[in-house]
This record gives structure tokens, sequence and C-alpha cells, in this order.
């Protein structure tokens, strides 16, 4: 005779406790065969008297309370600096550890990912391993230039950035031209509020800023060709000018990747009437930039950074 095993728990559970509940075994008979505990059983008998076959289902033992969770009111400020911020876990650490509120960064982490405040990157990105040489500020600053999107009153206008590759203290100007004299009068300005000496500037091939890969072929004499104006500034202040390689913007990647920040918590959430508002509220960012933890720094700020640097550390 062939005996049909029990499909799920709960019939397993009405094998043990309808015959006890019929009389037709003693509860105590039943234990020596029993796998289980005794307890088990006997809680198994009493839900079933109690319940019916509901109180056989089987229940989830997960806790409903954890002693170490995070308090509402940290994950409520993580998600509030999340939105107001756009910061990522690493950055928000550091904005709570100042507001004096102590939670783990992997804790920020997960409280976004639940929430849905994280970023979803299609491919896997690859770690490289990277030899830093130690700066000075000063020693080595990028520019370059971003398209301000769109276009404010039928006009097109350009953000020229210079980042300090050692502090990321950072300046910016708005201009509505590409032309040498805007280039220039960026330089000067640059040198002018910068709060460290330049001694060194790094752009891309632009004909804003040199004449390499344009006028070097038309030029009188091949082995002495004219200089571009930009590089004229630059020898005229004892400045070096450095040329990236054609098409390795990455070569630029300071500057390049502060454009992404300006696109993402600048741009996308302004709307300009005019050119004087964009140059207020542009000024008001890169303040705001300055003032912000950077993971490259390890937590401080372009500012801070500026600080230790004056004090010899």
């Amino acid at each position: 005779m062939c005996t049909q095993l029990p499909k799920n728990a709960l019939e397993e559970r009405l094998r043990w406790v309808i015959p006890i509940v019929n009389k037709e075994i003693r509860l105590k008979d039943a234990i020596h065969l029993f796998p289980g505990g005794k307890r088990t059983l006997e809680r198994w008998v009493s839900n079933f008297k109690n319940y019916g076959e509901e109180g056989l289902i089987p229940k989830s033992t997960r806790p409903k309370t954890c002693p170490n969770e995070t308090s509402i009111r940290i994950k409520e400020r993580v998600i509030e600096l999340r939105k107001e911020t756009r910061l990522c876990a690493k950055k928000l650490n550091w904005r709570l550890e100042k507001e004096g509120i102590k939670v783990k960064e992997r804790t920020i982490g997960n409280i976004l990912k639940s929430e849905g405040l994280v970023k979803k990157y299609r491919t896997k990105k690859m770690k490289w391993k990277y030899v830093k040489v130690p700066l000075l500020p000063g020693e080595l600053v990028e520019i370059d230039i971003k398209y301000v999107p769109g276009t404010i009153n039928g006009l097109e206008y350009y953000q020229y950035t210079a980042i300090d590759c050692a502090s990321r203290w950072r300046y910016l100007k708005i201009y509505d031209g590409l032309g040498n004299n805007c280039s220039i009068n960026f330089l000067e300005e640059v040198l002018e509020v910068s709060p460290f000496r330049v001694r060194a500037v790094k752009t891309d091939n632009g004909s804003c800023f040199t004449n390499r890969y344009t006028g070097y072929n038309k030029s009188t004499d091949p082995l002495n060709p004219k200089l571009h104006e930009f590089d004229l500034v630059c020898q005229r202040k004892n400045i070096i000018h450095y040329l990236i390689d054609p098409g390795k913007p990455s070569q630029n990647g300071r500057v390049e990747r502060s454009h992404r920040t300006d696109q993402e918590r600048f741009y996308d959430y302004n709307i300009f009437r005019n050119r004087d508002d964009i140059e207020i509220k542009i000024k008001k960012w890169n303040e705001e930039y300055n003032n912000t933890e950077h993971c490259a720094l390890d937590g401080k700020t372009p500012n801070e950074m500026l600080l230790l640097y004056a004090k010899g550390g």
C-alpha cells in the first residue's frame, strides 16, 4: 500500500495534529514518534483548536524590530540631503558628520538604494589603479569651455572653466563668444582672482587656445611658426602651456568631470532670463562648488584644501 507524501508544511502538520485532536492517539505517545520537540507539537495542537487550519500555516520568523536599526529621523535626513544636493553616499556621510550625525557610508547607500535614489548603470565600470603625482596649488590648472545649454533670449553663451588639479578650486566665467580675446581675458582674470600663483595651464587644441593644428602648416617658416596669442600671453606671464593629445578629452579629466557636475546640478535645475541672471547664479554655484566635499580630496572642500596647503599640510 502506497502512502501519498504531504505536498506542503500545512498537510504535514495536519497529519500529526488531527489524530491527536480526534483522540485516535495520545499526545504523550505521539511525542515519541514526532521528529520535533514536545513544545512544538503542543503548540500545533493548541493553535489548531483555537484557530483551525489557519493556525497551522507557517509564519515568518523574521524579527519585527531591530535594536541596531537606523532611526527614522536619520533616514529622513539622508533622503532630504540626497534630493537637495544629489551627493553620493560618501559625500553625504561627510556632510552628516558635520551636522553631528554618525552613520556608516554603507548604511547611507542602502537607504538610497531602498528609496530608489541611486543611478542605474547599464554596463559594469572597470576599475583602474592610477598613479597620482602630488601637486601643489597652481602647479597645473586645467582650462576648458562648456556650451551653455539652449539659448537665452535667442543668444548662445559659453562657460569658461579653470580648475586647479591639486585643490580642485575652480573659477567660472560666462562669455558670449569663443574668440582669442575671450580666452586671453579669462586667463588674466584667473591669474588675478586665484589664491595661488599659476605656474602651468592645460587646454585642449581648440583654435581659441592654440594654432598648432590650424596655423602651423600655413606658416611661412615651418621651423619657427607664429605662436598663438594665448601662448604669447603665457610666455609673458611665465606660465607653461600644455596641450592634450587630439581626441583625448580624458587627459583634461578634472575639468571635464566638473562640467558634468555643472550639467547635473546647475543647468538641469535653472532657467535664465538674461545674461545678468546667469552670471549671478553661476557665481553662487561656483561658491557652492568650492565649499562642497570631494571624494578625491577625502571629504575636504577645495577651500579647506587651500587652507591646509597654506598651513604646510
